[in-house]
């Protein structure tokens, strides 16, 4: 029990420090994840680094193909507006069923995932924060304290993969923007509206914030076009 208990282990620590890396950008979008060269990277065995790619591939993170291996997955406008799409329609939802499902300990951990949100803002200097690891898990556990209290597991899981989908974006868009903005009012807005339970201004809220996310990742392919031309 204790050998299967170790290697259920492993296979996590590949899989998140893996995940983490496709997720960053430090395994750029179409560019191959070779077995052996992963393990010399992270140190881990190949079993526990080709199950971490299998769930990646799972998440939509990862592409797999039978004579060309593991890559990572493509970024580009049309798959931005897919993950846009979705995240109005289950995000949006999912926030009106927190707000009228929601109770005290639920409003409390949105204050509390804010307030660590911007403390940690507060300390970084100016620039992308999005680049920042720590920055990035209190960014989503700010969102996902947000929808935390509707009753769907399965409309929550879906919320937390596309939010995670679009991270990869985010952080395109970081490297590849020249006006740098940070979101903690739009943040603070936000949480105050769900805390007040003003339903219609928080979702008007939280659909322009997932736009706007678009908008900056469209801004930095064009730029990035620019520059090839």
């Amino acid at each position: 029990m204790q050998e299967i208990a170790s290697s259920t282990t492993v296979s996590e620590q590949a899989f998140q420090a893996l995940r983490l890396d496709v997720l960053s950008g430090r395994h750029v979008p179409e560019s191959k994840l070779k077995v052996d060269a992963l393990q010399q990277q992270y140190g881990f065995s190949s079993s526990p680094l080709r199950e971490a790619l299998n769930r990646l591939v799972q998440e939509g993170l990862v592409k797999a193909d039978e004579r060309k291996g593991f890559r990572v997955a493509a970024i580009s406008p049309d798959d931005l507006a897919d993950i846009t799409k979705m995240r109005l329609m289950l995000d949006v939802t999912a926030l009106h069923e927190s707000i009228q499902h929601g109770d005290d300990a639920w409003e409390a951990n949105i204050v509390a995932s804010f307030h660590r949100l911007e403390k940690i803002e507060s300390r970084l200097p100016q620039g992308p924060v999005v680049l920042d690891a720590e920055w990035s898990q209190r960014h989503r556990d700010f969102h996902m304290s947000l929808i935390a209290a509707c009753p769907s597991e399965r409309q929550l899981a879906w919320s937390m993969s596309l939010f995670d989908q679009a991270e990869r974006y985010r952080h395109f868009a970081a490297r590849n923007r020249t006006v740098l903005k940070k979101k903690d009012a739009e943040h603070r807005a936000l949480m105050k509206a769900v805390v007040r339970r003003d339903a219609a201004t928080a979702a008007q809220m939280l659909s322009e914030h997932i736009a706007g996310t678009q908008t900056n990742v469209l801004a930095a392919f064009a730029l990035m076009q620019k520059n090839r031309n």
